[in-house]
């Protein structure tokens, strides 16, 4: 199947946001709930912009459903924050997608936290994984070489746990 040529941002980093009230919690920076939030939030944007948003939904009758995210959280945000959420797609499968997101302050660009997804593509009606329709499948090959040539980010990849004293970093 050829792959086709698609204008797309690489890394895809056209989401930003700014922090609210309700998001501070009692140690006064951005509660862990709405780091994720957030990166819901870019996951929705990506789609949208890939095609993938409500419209597709609605006339597909099929949905990305998320299955496995490993969020780090990096540096603390605070009321009033502006932040940009990058995106990258690190791999694309016949009902899988797999992506990460990067969430930086946008004045400073540090890098606040990072969450890598995984993504089933799901038939609605049967509420099963189904391999995405050609159509589908040859535009995400698109995104996907987009992003090709991107190095895997830092923290791609990465498990939960404690390192013992004696292992390197």
């Amino acid at each position: 199947m050829d792959t086709p040529q698609i204008a797309f941002a690489a890394p895809y980093d056209r989401h930003t946001e700014a922090i609210r009230p309700e998001w501070i919690d009692y140690n006064g920076h951005m509660n862990v709930a709405f780091y994720v939030l957030v990166f819901d939030n870019a996951t929705d944007a990506l789609f949208e912009a890939m095609d993938f948003g409500a419209a597709w939904r609605k006339r597909s009758g099929r949905s990305f459903f998320a299955v496995e995210a490993h969020v780090r959280y990096l540096a603390e945000l605070t009321l009033g924050d502006d932040v940009r959420v990058a995106t990258q797609i690190l791999e694309a499968g016949d009902k899988r997608l797999h992506y990460f997101h990067t969430l930086r302050h946008k004045t400073t660009g540090i890098v606040a936290a990072t969450m890598e997804m995984l993504s089933l593509h799901v038939d609605l009606g049967m509420r099963r994984a189904i391999p995405f329709a050609p159509a589908d499948r040859a535009r995400i090959a698109g995104f996907a070489a987009a992003h090709a040539d991107l190095p895997t980010p830092d923290g791609a990849g990465r498990a939960v746990g404690l390192r013992k004293a004696s292992e390197p970093r």
